[in-house]
């Protein structure tokens, strides 16, 4: 290679930064991610049990915190082995999976539940359009389809704000790709790393694009009844409880529209609190051609990229239409995940897109949703809702409701657990106060996105944490952005389940 050709110009602000050729012409190498440390939460596991044993052993006694009847034996099992869940999912070190089918199985024993209870809902339609969800994500994302998307917006930044909003839209727009927080921040690691190398010289800028990626791609999370697993397991518990489950359009026309407005709310704070005026003010131009060099995207569309494109629109539209055609997602999403995985015409083997399923999720899932099945049938959560909401106006139940949720993270770290504990609780209490069940379990979900404030409160937020091969935030940079992020979620929440989600069919 000729000297002069060592390096070629990549224009990342006022004055133009060179960087290798070997380094811009060459695929991202895997990011190295530091060992995650382990949580300390035994005070909170300790705290729980003891809080829910004591609650458990007053209920035995007549007359004692009883509402219109007494829990009965059923209710106080249900009380105890739930309280001993939550613990388990407190703990770092026990697996969430684990916990959730150990507590089924147990209720199943006990008498409280049928076997069925159990197995039944691994036959759901949600498993089997989480199962297909993820086997199309494999597919899409085989092709480059995600890192073209993230590089045509990123290259029209011309200032740092531009930047962050564009970055922010791109990762909105995975949310409909990729059913998992964790897995779309491993697919837009590589793309943060090669901006990070690119505004080398700019380290302030760099170390608040590694809070804004994970920060965005939970909050987006939202905009998709696939967006996260918690989604899937409010709508089964509203499915079991109440017999109304939350479809995929619906779920989109209530979520999308919270899903932009919070995730660009939080680009904004997080500008606001890691960058300085003079960073906000210096211009930018970010060099496309050196972007699709360094994640290995060719300047023109490949064919597995347009069908991947096409079939993901499809899905999407008949999603979408789910009342004009009668199909349901589940069968769509299957149908599109056969043909994407179809041989010679599909972008990836079905054999390496099945291995892409979490198959511990489903089980979660399907144990979560026989806990849920447990508290309603029992009469716990009925009587936990009439003993200690008894005379709460609607006002206050939704405040509690989604300030409880927030919070919710830091105690259990499993977005899909949080929704396990919460929701089965959420239901009656809307019950309880003459709201809709459904509007509040979605404000509940919603707000439970939020899981920013440590580390090891989310997947996501670890990752980026954990990064060696570039600047990241520390954890004082997190509890700086959830003192600010967290109460202004809270009130986002509100004002959406007080005045937008209403105007959109969904009224409290």
């Amino acid at each position: 290679m000729d000297a002069e050709r060592d390096t070629e110009p990549v224009l990342t602000g006022a004055k133009t930064t060179r960087v290798s050729t070997d380094y811009a012409t060459r695929p991202m190498r895997a990011a190295r991610l530091a060992p995650e440390p382990q949580s300390g939460n035994g005070w909170a596991i300790v705290f729980t049990l003891v809080a829910l044993g004591v609650l458990g052993a007053l209920a035995l006694v007549p007359g004692t915190l009883s509402g219109p009847g007494e829990l009965g034996w059923d209710g106080l099992v249900t009380f105890l082995v739930f309280a001993a869940a939550v613990g388990g999912w407190m703990s770092s070190r026990l697996d969430d999976t684990f916990v959730a089918v150990a507590a089924a199985v147990l209720l199943v024993v006990l008498g409280v539940l049928d076997s069925e209870d159990v197995f039944e809902p691994l036959g759901e339609d949600q498993i089997w359009l989480l199962i297909a969800a993820f086997i199309l994500a494999a597919g899409i994302n085989a092709t480059g389809l995600p890192s073209r998307l993230s590089v045509a917006l990123v290259a029209r930044a011309r200032t740092p704000r531009g930047l962050f909003h564009l970055i922010t839209a791109a990762l909105v727009t995975t949310a409909l790709l990729v059913p998992s927080t964790s897995g779309r921040a491993a697919l837009v690691l590589p793309f943060y790393l090669t901006l990070a190398t690119a505004f080398a010289a700019r380290e302030r800028l760099v170390r608040a694009l590694a809070v804004l990626f994970p920060t965005v791609v939970l909050l987006s999370a939202i905009a998709s009844l696939v967006g996260a697993g918690a989604h899937l397991v409010t709508s089964e518990i509203l499915a079991g409880t109440v017999g109304e489950r939350i479809g995929f359009a619906q779920w989109l026309w209530w979520g999308l529209p919270f899903a932009v407005v919070s995730s660009h709310l939080a680009a904004e704070i997080v500008l606001a609190l890691f960058t300085g005026r003079s960073d906000r003010r210096t211009p930018l131009r970010v060099d496309a051609e050196s972007l699709r060099s360094q994640l290995n995207v060719p300047e023109r569309m490949r064919r597995g990229e347009i069908r991947a494109a096409a079939l993901l629109g499809v899905v999407v539209v008949l999603w979408s239409t789910e009342p004009l055609h009668g199909l349901s997602p589940a069968l769509v999403a299957l149908g599109g995940a056969l043909l994407i995985t179809a041989p010679r015409a599909g972008t990836v083997a079905f054999g390496a897109a099945i291995a892409e399923v979490p198959w511990s999720l489903l089980l979660f899932m399907a144990a979560t949703g026989a806990l849920g099945t447990g508290l309603t049938e029992s009469g716990a959560a009925s009587w936990a809702v009439q003993n200690f909401l008894s005379g709460a106006s609607p006002p206050a139940v939704l405040g509690t409701v989604v300030a409880l949720s927030v919070a919710a993270h830091l105690l259990v770290q499993s977005r899909s657990a949080r929704s396990s504990v919460l929701i089965p609780l959420v239901v009656p209490a809307a019950i309880a106060v003459g709201m809709n069940p459904v509007a509040l379990a979605f404000a509940s979900t919603a707000a439970a996105g939020f899981c920013h404030t440590m580390p090891s409160s989310a997947k996501p937020v670890a990752m980026f944490a954990r990064i060696e091969q570039a600047p990241t935030f520390a954890p004082r940079d997190l509890l700086k952005l959830s003192a600010l992020l967290g109460p202004a979620l809270t009130v986002l929440v509100l004002l959406f389940a007080q005045f937008i989600w209403p105007l959109l069919g969904l009224r409290l």
